[in-house]
């Protein structure tokens, strides 16, 4: 598949990357309690995550992969959607190694081994969202040749599982997208009553844009993680639909 080491080396990490992530774990298990959906917090104590060390790669797949199937690797920073894609479609997700500095705790413009690893690995630990995630990234290898709706299907996996809510009726929102378990600012922000919540829609996800520089400007809720299992019919029929028009559009 790829030539790319996905080895995590351990032993490059100094004490000051073990100190913000300890700063940084301790902050988020603080704030999250209540915010989050249980299955995370419970994800955190399946895969054994300290805030006294960096997790090392292989202690966590020892214990995931009987869990689901999944494990981590190690990717020297963002892949492209095609490499990202034949990944996760293997049950292999990939995580950058690198820690931000001290001064950047607060802040960074691409995601850090915290979020990758805080935000997203608790949560692999749940078998129905794996089977979503995996199947998603499948639909994603059937459509590489078209950018644009590779571009559409990221709005799924960006407003899902990486900036997800989780409501049942008459509850709360909770959080289960990576991006805003790992920032202690969203994480506050997308649960209040200043936050905009829509319901799960597969149509209104892929009209609209998602937002990189800040926090989101809206969240879609789901009330069960099956849900967004049985949305996968409706996400590809919407992505031929996509293919069908052009297609029609080129030989008018």
């Amino acid at each position: 598949m790829t030539s790319m080491d996905l080895t995590q080396n351990y032993s490059s990490y100094t004490t000051e990357n073990h100190q913000v992530w300890a700063i940084l774990f301790d902050r988020q298990l603080r704030n999250l309690p209540g915010k989050a959906i249980p299955e995370f917090m419970e994800g955190l104590e399946k895969v054994g995550f300290s805030r006294d060390r960096i997790p090392d790669f292989n202690e966590i797949n020892q214990k995931l992969k009987p869990l689901t199937g999944f494990e981590v690797v190690a990717a020297p920073g963002i892949v492209d959607d095609a490499l990202f894609f034949q990944l996760i479609a293997s049950k292999r997700f990939p995580a950058t190694v690198w820690v931000r500095r001290m001064d950047q705790l607060d802040y960074l413009e691409e995601p850090d081994m915290f979020h990758d690893v805080f935000g997203h690995v608790p949560l692999l630990t749940i078998p129905v969202y794996c089977e979503f995630l995996a199947k998603l990234s499948e639909l994603a290898l059937s459509h590489l040749d078209r950018p644009d709706i590779i571009d559409r299907l990221t709005r799924i996996y960006w407003y899902t599982i990486e900036f997800g809510l989780f409501r049942k009726p008459g509850q709360l929102a909770q959080i289960y997208g990576a991006g805003i378990l790992s920032s202690v600012g969203e994480s506050n922000l997308s649960v209040s009553n200043e936050s905009v919540k829509f319901g799960f829609d597969v149509d209104h996800i892929l009209n609209t844009a998602y937002i990189k520089e800040t926090f989101q400007s809206q969240y879609f809720c789901i009330h069960s993680f099956e849900q967004l299992l049985e949305s996968l019919q409706a996400i590809e029929t919407a992505l031929q639909q996509l293919r069908t028009q052009d297609a029609l559009v080129t030989t008018a």
